[in-house]
């Protein structure tokens, strides 16, 4: 099972159902489980670099840290809830009640990232849109709008890049400071828009020529279907959250 072949809007399904699952689980184990299933996962039948992951995983793990110590640090633990004490600096306490909300925050954001990186990066950006247009039932004319805006962005860094040594080769020097930066913003804006809506322009005729109307009633190149092997996915992962909760609660 190669999860680059599985329909779009079943892995979307997959995260958007474990995040409001996660959502609702306030021990540390079950999304420490969780994230470890996901992850060997991803490696197993995704088929992504370990080093491309580990990058886009570093930020989240960071942001993860934060929510643990910060957590652990200024909990304040309910008047009725007994707890124990493991240190204590100044008027900062650090107690086990702390530290499990903590770690359960954090490992909740580390799931959130892991479930998010295994549906970007084994997902043709052009096929979830077919997928939510042919099982999602969203509208061709939105779908298709989202694309080619998303088609649209290495095209506008490349204007910058162009504007950016025009404006070099003609010796073009700016202020420094506040007033610097506005304008640089203004010198670069203006272009970039002009360009944008001109290629949106010529988006547009071109589709309009090739009889592109936004109606549902249309054939497809790709047909993209539901397979058993996309309900097999779904149901593993949402029983792999099963197994997790209950292995810690009986831990």
């Amino acid at each position: 099972m190669r999860l680059q072949l599985l329909n779009p809007s079943i892995k979307a399904m997959v995260v958007l159902v474990s995040v409001v699952l996660l959502a609702f689980v306030f021990d540390p184990l079950t999304p420490l489980l969780y994230l470890s299933f996901t992850v060997l996962i991803t490696f197993l039948f995704g088929k992504v670099g370990m080093k491309k992951w580990c990058i886009r995983f570093v930020p989240f793990f960071i942001i993860a840290f934060g929510y643990v110590w910060t957590t652990t640090i200024f909990s304040n633990p309910p008047s009725n809830t007994s707890f124990v004490t493991y240190a204590k600096l100044g008027p900062f306490e650090i107690t086990d009640y702390g530290l499990n909300t903590g770690l359960a925050l954090g490992l909740r954001v580390l799931c959130f990232a892991a479930l998010s990186l295994m549906f970007i990066l084994t997902t043709d950006t052009t096929k979830f849109m077919l997928s939510l247009i042919q099982q999602c039932k969203l509208p061709p004319k939105l779908a298709y709008g989202i694309l080619a805006g998303y088609q649209f962005l290495p095209l506008l860094k490349d204007e910058f890049t162009i504007i950016r040594n025009a404006h070099r080769i003609r010796g073009v020097h700016w202020e420094k400071g506040i007033k610097g930066r506005i304008q640089l913003l203004k010198k670069y804006t203006i272009p970039l828009l002009a360009s944008a809506i001109r290629k949106a322009e010529r988006t547009a005729i071109a589709m309009e020529s090739k009889g592109f109307t936004g109606s549902r009633d249309r054939t497809f190149y790709h047909e993209l279907k539901v397979s058993g092997k996309d309900m097999l996915f779904f149901l593993l992962m949402v029983g792999i959250f099963i197994i997790s909760k209950y292995v810690s609660e009986t831990i």
